[in-house]
């Protein structure tokens, strides 16, 4: 999930549907170990949170197999859709999407039976409340359910090497953006305190630190984003039309092999937290 304030960031056509799904690709081993930590087994009932177009969620059901269940929740009608028809197409009747806003689960999923486990990758930092998300988990979890989280501290430290201003004042200026529209680069910092207070324990802390050098699948994952966004924040007043031009001229420099040596990804934390 891309989303500040109440729309998608990188729209919701055709093009972003192909970075969420090379995005997916490229952080699928980092799901798929957090799922494992949390225990998913055949049979469990789990909760996509912010499930965007759902490509986690399609991996979530293939685990969960027809003997469980998977729902996602997302806000874009048009993702929701897709969600679903994919389910048809890809064989997965335990699968089904909810449009709705994450702020509310309890009453998108009024009558729900209680959840195994739920897993929000990329929304805390995004959403306008992070606390009242986390006590919508747990309200839905069971006890002894699993909450899995992928999310963003120390933004900041995403840069090129050797630096290049553009870099850095680019990501200075997605840092304002995202807290301008409630949002934060640093949530992971909150949640551990967000989730004891809303009855979670954290029982698992790790982070995934990664580099990208122009001839890696990884670097798809900074250079695709900035391609996009660096544009919008030109549009919001956030970057000067000279710092995006420079920006992408060092994109393409380092793709050509005579510019920065490696792009420093944002460290992505992982959380797992168990309903007491």
């Amino acid at each position: 999930m891309s989303q500040v304030g109440n729309e998608y960031v990188l729209g919701t056509g055709d093009d972003e549907l192909a970075r969420l799904s090379l995005q997916n690709r490229l952080w699928s081993d980092a799901a798929h170990g957090a799922w494992r930590v949390a225990g998913i087994r055949p049979g469990w009932r789990a909760l996509d949170v912010g499930c965007g177009p759902g490509f986690a969620s399609f991996d979530l059901a293939s685990l969960a197999t027809p003997e469980g269940s998977v729902v996602g929740v997302d806000e874009s009608v048009s993702f929701i859709k897709f969600v679903n028809e994919q389910a048809r197409l890809r064989c997965l009747p335990q699968l089904r999407g909810v449009a709705g806003d994450v702020h509310a689960l309890d009453g998108l999923l009024r009558g729900e039976r209680p959840f195994d486990m739920a897993y929000a990758r990329w929304v805390l930092c995004f959403v306008r409340n992070p606390a009242e998300v986390v006590a919508g988990v747990s309200r839905v979890l069971r006890p002894g359910g699993r909450f899995v989280v992928h999310d963003y501290f120390n933004y900041r430290s995403m840069t090129m090497a050797p630096r290049r201003r553009s870099f850095d004042r680019a990501v200075a200026a997605t840092m304002r953006s995202w807290e301008e529209r409630g949002g934060n680069t640093d949530v992971v910092g909150e949640l551990p305190a967000l989730f004891a207070k809303h009855g979670l324990e954290l029982i698992h802390l790790d982070v995934h630190s990664r580099v990208a050098r122009a001839e890696d699948t990884m670097f798809a994952w900074p250079d695709v984003w900035w391609r996009i966004y660096a544009p919008k924040l030109v549009q919001m007043g956030f970057l000067p039309q000279a710092d995006c031009d420079e920006l992408i001229a060092d994109l393409d420099a380092m793709k050509q092999g005579t510019g920065a040596s490696f792009v420093q990804c944002p460290p992505v934390y992982e959380l797992v937290a168990i309903k007491k």
